[in-house]
């Protein structure tokens, strides 16, 4: 399950986390993100103890989405070692996202 991430937990969830980091940047407005959202929770439950799988609502939170200069979404940033280590931008298969996230591991 996918964690629901703020200004206030960022930093200890996603740069701190010893485990590698799926973030997906979305809104409720969004309507590719209600295409993303599934899926990323999807590998969130088959990655489980494995990834970290965190959403940052950008309206809620501008200020995370300003810093990593996300200015289209979806955007799905992977973090490793707390920085980023990839990015997929806009609506892609499952596929997609899990080819990225492997090498990660």
């Amino acid at each position: 399950m996918a964690v629901e991430l703020t200004d206030s937990n960022f930093e200890e969830m996603v740069l701190k986390s010893d485990k590698p980091v799926i973030v997906d940047f979305w809104a409720e407005w969004c309507g590719p993100c209600r295409l993303v959202g599934p899926l990323v929770e999807e590998i969130g439950e088959e990655y489980e103890g494995k990834v970290v799988v965190g959403k940052v609502d950008v309206d809620s939170s501008p200020e995370i989405a300003s810093r990593f200069g996300i200015r289209n979404i979806p955007t799905i940033l992977y973090f490793k070692d707390g920085k980023v280590a990839d990015k997929q931008v806009g609506a892609v298969p499952k596929a997609k996202l899990v080819s990225k996230l492997e090498p990660l591991l």
